[in-house]
């Protein structure tokens, strides 16, 4: 079955008539990017309606729903209801995760059709875009060598004097040019002390010798994201910074060696956190273990100290234990990997070793 067929499927156990208009759900279920429109998906068939600026690309790519030009203005709600008459739909279902209150309210005083905001519609769609099929991960997998091939450039543009806003730029640069369609998200390059903050801004501080840099970066490929970290030293570490750097690589490789379909967040989370703690830095390491990724770099599963759901087979998650020493320096290490039955893909290839420059 096709997304939306598996949504319509669904959908009777929770209301007539389902509406979707964010930009990422929409181009979930309809396979096509835009910045508007909306999908109203029936039980037994779905629409999508759209705008004039995607009308033409609209009904030449989207196949698995009907693409209706939408009415302007306030017709729009006219022709929204006259398609939920026509369906005998009493109740419609928003998902409550994207829907603002003044959305809310504005389709509860125009549509004929009562709109519980229960959430239930939220729940079932994460639930499905959780589990990736093949289609997904090899986007994903595409995004990640893109990543990869950036930090070997990288590792050739890294020196010292240059500042964490030219490295930061110059990744930016590679992975755009070389297939990226976006950034996963703003990417981070920190060096010396300024990689003790996990989700630092890059700044105009110079490297210099002897220092850590981290970086934290991904690319995305047809909507689907990449997500990794690596951290290298410009010269050679001292004794602290290798110790501190092993301590992470370990914790990091036990994370990737428990994850499998069945465990918890919570476990998953501990297996890479008791190592850490184990070494006397638990106070260190404040962040979750990981979380999943897909069409948003940061979405289901969880894997932290309170996740007590189950990961399932076919989800992805990130595994990405670090060290932060405040006004000293800070280490992590991060993968993603497809959660398997018995085990796990790791979809990173780049090596995890300390590299020096």
């Amino acid at each position: 079955m096709t997304r939306l067929e598996t949504l319509q499927a669904r959908l009777k156990n929770i209301a007539d008539c389902a509406i979707i208009t964010d930009e990422i759900n929409r181009r979930y279920f309809t396979g096509m990017k835009s910045s508007a429109g909306t999908v109203l998906v029936f039980p037994e068939e779905s629409f999508l309606i759209i705008d004039f600026r995607y009308i033409e690309k609209a009904r030449s790519v989207v196949k698995d729903c009907t693409v209706l030009l939408e009415a302007r203005g306030t017709e729009r709600y006219a022709q929204l209801n006259e398609l939920i008459e026509q369906h005998g739909a009493k109740t419609i279902a928003i998902d409550s995760q994207t829907c603002t209150v003044s959305e809310l309210a504005s389709l509860r005083k125009q549509l004929k059709a009562e709109i519980p905001a229960d959430g239930r519609l939220g729940v079932m769609i994460r639930q499905l875009r959780m589990v990736k099929t093949a289609d997904e991960t090899d986007k994903m997998i595409a995004a990640q060598r893109i990543a990869e091939q950036g930090l070997e450039h990288m590792l050739g543009f890294i020196k010292e004097g240059r500042t964490e806003k030219e490295m930061q730029l110059e990744l930016d640069y590679y992975m755009l040019s070389h297939g990226a369609e976006a950034l996963s998200f703003d990417t981070i390059v920190l060096s010396g002390p300024n990689t003790s903050l996990p989700h630092g801004v890059p700044s105009d501080r110079r490297v210099q010798s002897g220092e850590f840099v981290l970086m934290d970066f991904g690319a995305v490929v047809d909507g689907y994201h990449s997500d990794m970290t690596r951290t290298v030293c410009v010269g050679q570490p001292n004794d602290k910074m290798k110790k501190i750097y092993d301590i992470v690589l370990k914790a990091q490789l036990a994370g990737l060696a428990a994850l499998k379909a069945g465990i918890s967040g919570k476990e998953l989370d501990a297996a890479a956190r008791d190592i850490i703690a184990a070494e006397g830095y638990g106070e260190a390491f404040g962040h979750s273990l990981g979380h999943g990724v897909g069409m948003e770099i940061h979405e289901q599963p969880y894997a932290s100290p309170s996740s007590g759901a189950l990961l399932p087979e076919g989800s992805v998650i990130t595994v990405e234990p670090g060290i932060y020493l405040e006004g000293e320096f800070g280490v992590r290490i991060e993968d993603f990997a497809i959660v398997k039955a018995d085990g796990c893909e790791n979809m990173t290839l780049a090596k995890k070793e300390l590299i020096c420059l």
